[in-house]
């Protein structure tokens, strides 16, 4: 059964695209710019999940980023980390190497700012272009297509982008400069983090009190105390249930290039710094890969 829910999309022209990175987000992602009409080569560090979309997708795969992005307007990314992204871009089997002048490189990790600006450098060196856009509305977000993108880099590049990317957006916006995408996807990870823990130590205070907390959701969810995870996450937290996606492992590595760029740029973060702790906690248990709303878990 395909992971990629149906979307409405837009008429647009067909281009010729790369995905390289096929995991919880990739996979589907790369599914809608298929379904939207691109002709998409895929590439996976496992070969048999690439030959796998590519057989439900009726795409292409590649056996190196390279040969996938031989040819391609775009190139799409979504792998795990830094380091992760070095290998799949740079390098004699990297996607630069195999990219046509004037393609454009867009990476949806959650990276780091510092590596943003190092790949950018790279792609311009090769007459390429490269921008940061990492994505917020997890793994159901991805299915339905309707991520939130937040990117960094050329405005003409991102123009050239975006009617491709709304394949798998719902929002696809530049916020400034080569890692401004990673710098904006850090707010949103400093929020989350504070808002889940908030809406945990809620919850277990009202069940200590022995009030009935799904109705309490229901009530104060209508007011001043309402979010998005009080809506999606509130009542499976009240259940003990935390199979939800983003997990704490996820999480953890994301805080980490928080709290690296709060050090070096000088924000202060007393509150993200705890939570990452706690964050740490449920790994302690064994919650590595509970979704973020399991830190209700250690006050249980």
């Amino acid at each position: 059964m395909s992971s990629t829910n149906p979307k409405s999309y837009e008429p647009s022209s067909s281009r010729k695209v790369a995905f390289i990175g096929l995991g919880v987000m990739g996979y589907p992602m790369a599914g809608h710019l298929a379904l939207a009409g691109h002709q998409v080569t895929a590439y996976n560090r496992s070969a048999a999940k690439s030959s796998a979309w590519a057989a439900e997708f009726k795409g292409q795969s590649a056996p190196t980023p390279r040969q996938a992005a031989a040819g391609a307007d775009i190139v799409f990314c979504c792998v795990g980390n830094d380091d992760d992204l070095r290998s799949v871009v740079l390098g004699e089997d990297g996607a630069l190497a195999g990219m046509k002048p004037g393609a454009i490189f867009v990476d949806h990790t959650t990276a780091s700012a510092d590596v943003a600006r190092e790949l950018s450098t790279a792609a311009r060196a090769k007459g390429l272009q490269f921008i940061d856009a990492p994505v917020s509305g997890g793994q159901a977000g991805a299915q339905n297509g309707m991520l939130t993108v937040m990117c960094g880099g050329d405005a003409t590049a991102f123009e050239a982008v975006k009617p491709t990317a709304m394949a798998f957006s719902r929002a696809f916006t530049l916020l400034g400069e080569s890692g401004a995408g990673q710098l904006a996807k850090m707010v949103n990870q400093i929020c989350i983090a504070g808002l889940v823990q908030g809406l945990s130590e809620a919850i277990a205070f009202g069940q200590k009190a022995g009030l009935d907390m799904a109705q309490v959701l229901d009530v104060i969810g209508k007011g001043a105390a309402q979010s998005w995870q009080m809506d999606n996450r509130g009542k499976t937290m009240v259940d003990g249930k935390f199979e939800f996606g983003f997990a704490v492992d996820w999480m953890r590595k994301d805080l980490g290039l928080v709290l690296d760029e709060g050090r070096r740029n000088g924000a202060k973060l007393p509150v993200t710094a705890l939570v990452d702790q706690f964050y740490g906690d449920v790994q302690t248990m064994g919650g590595n890969r509970w979704d973020t709303s399991s830190l209700i878990k250690r006050l249980k």
